[in-house]
């Protein structure tokens, strides 16, 4: 389960910010996570609570998840399509050529702080 590391990673990057900013603690974290990453969202949200729960900066810090739809950029129909697979067709064409232009990420996207 590589969510376990990539949540605590999203808390070192927590951690950071309030030694940067000057907070004390995090009440909520939104992280966008796209539908083509290999991240499991529900997954995410199991090991934040267990990571963030030993930790007195985000041990009451909620997290909400932004589902980021995939997207591509057609090149046979210079079209911008919805995918949900890297290998799917374009659903305007049936082209195969497409690159992937959203859905991929995961990042924080905004926090709620004290």
């Amino acid at each position: 389960m590589h969510e376990m590391s990539l949540t605590e990673g999203v808390v070192r990057i927590l951690e950071d910010q309030a030694a940067a900013h000057g907070f004390t603690r995090v009440k909520t974290v939104w992280l966008e996570i796209g539908e083509l990453s290999t991240v499991v969202p529900e997954s995410m949200e199991f090991c934040f609570g267990a990571v963030a729960a030993g930790n007195p900066l985000t041990a009451d810090a909620r997290l909400e998840i932004i589902r980021v739809p995939g997207a591509a950029w057609c090149m046979d129909c210079s079209e911008n399509v919805p995918v949900t697979s890297r290998v799917d067709l374009c659903p305007k064409c049936g082209g195969a050529k497409l690159a992937v232009t959203s859905g991929e990420e995961m990042r924080i996207k905004e926090l709620e702080v004290e």
